[in-house]
């Protein structure tokens, strides 16, 4: 389901989560889990799942109003956006955890190891089918990636953490098959790590990423950025690993340039991909203006064609209000128009 208009708009992947659902508070005052957290959640487990569906529901009717082209599920079903997906994984013994350095270097509970990393089943395909029995729109659904997994794990089995991602990766391949099975028109694979750890990712990140995309046909995207606002707050000037993706399958990737105010003449060395233009500063709770956006955007034109910008906040929105999320994201369809009408009027 394609979207025949230049600078379409997207979410990174995440959404608020209510109040109701998910106890904010406690979300936020901690680094994003790697675990399950079932103590984050303030709906009973035998009425979770309805709570997790209503909002949902939300959230594809706040993007929709807001004008958004391609729809994701906001995530509503998930701790963090790595966890669920980590945990349902044969080989981990997610009841006595491991400790893993988190990428500000704090230690932090991960996934234990112990034996060969198998998917057990399907992780994410009932979100894809509600997400696509409720929208007319493309959509977009995410997972983690198999080198960020590798680098959020205790490897208690493998002693080598190249045949770890590459297991990993096959776990992930299946995934990815089964959503566009399902219904996905876009499908995302989250990686922050490879930025955190650059020199590992250059070793063997683009080999497990593209073991993870092996024999997949639908569009897929890679998100890379700098963690998020709400934890890490110091931004690197610019990225360092980026130009590699350049020779893997992957044929979007979502970078964040308005809160590192990044120098976009990098996108020049990546001459055959899509790029998700991160245009919302989700470390200013101020909403931004449409003209703002446009300049955003506009500072990416001089490297990228037009026809290769998907139009994208820098990172989840998981951490904002709700209010907040949904002013920035009307600003960010309003302000992607404005380049669009500039483009066709020369």
């Amino acid at each position: 389901m394609p979207v025949n208009k230049p600078l379409p708009t997207t979410l990174v992947g995440s959404y608020p989560q209510p109040d109701w659902l998910i106890d904010r508070k406690k979300l936020a005052g901690r680094f994003p889990p790697r675990v399950r957290a079932r103590e984050l959640w303030r709906v009973a487990d035998e009425w979770l799942e309805q709570a997790q569906d209503d909002a949902t529901l939300l959230a594809i009717h706040d993007q929709e109003r807001a004008g958004l082209d391609i729809i994701t599920d906001g995530e509503m079903r998930r701790e963090s956006y790595s966890n669920r997906f980590a945990t349902a994984l044969d080989g981990v013994d997610i009841d006595n955890p491991g400790t893993a350095l988190d990428r500000s270097g704090h230690p932090n509970p991960v996934p234990r190891v112990v034996g060969r990393i198998r998917r057990r089943h399907p992780v994410e395909v009932r979100d894809v089918k509600f997400l696509r029995a409720n929208t007319d729109r493309p959509i977009k659904i995410t997972v983690p990636g198999p080198f960020t997994m590798s680098q959020q794990a205790q490897d208690d089995y493998y002693k080598d953490e190249v045949a770890l991602a590459m297991d990993y990766a096959a776990a992930v391949n299946e995934e990815i098959k089964d959503l566009f099975a399902a219904g996905a028109d876009v499908v995302q694979v989250d990686e922050p790590y490879m930025q955190a750890r650059a020199e590992k990712a250059k070793r063997f990140g683009p080999q497990a990423l593209d073991r993870a995309l092996e024999g997949v046909t639908g569009t897929t995207a890679v998100h890379i950025c700098f963690g998020y606002a709400a934890i890490i707050h110091q931004r690197p000037s610019g990225y360092s690993f980026l130009p590699e993706f350049e020779t893997t399958k992957i044929d979007q990737i979502s970078i964040e340039t308005a809160q590192a105010n990044l120098d976009c003449s990098i996108l020049a060395k990546l001459p055959s991909k899509t790029i998700l233009l991160g245009v919302l500063d989700l470390s200013d709770m101020n909403i931004e203006t449409p003209e703002t956006v446009a300049k955003r955007i506009r500072r990416a034109l001089p490297h990228i064609a037009p026809e290769r910008i998907v139009v994208a906040p820098d990172c989840g929105l998981k951490y904002l209000p709700r209010d907040v999320a949904r002013g920035k994201m009307k600003a960010m369809v309003d302000g992607a128009a404005i380049v669009r009408r500039e483009l066709a009027t020369g």
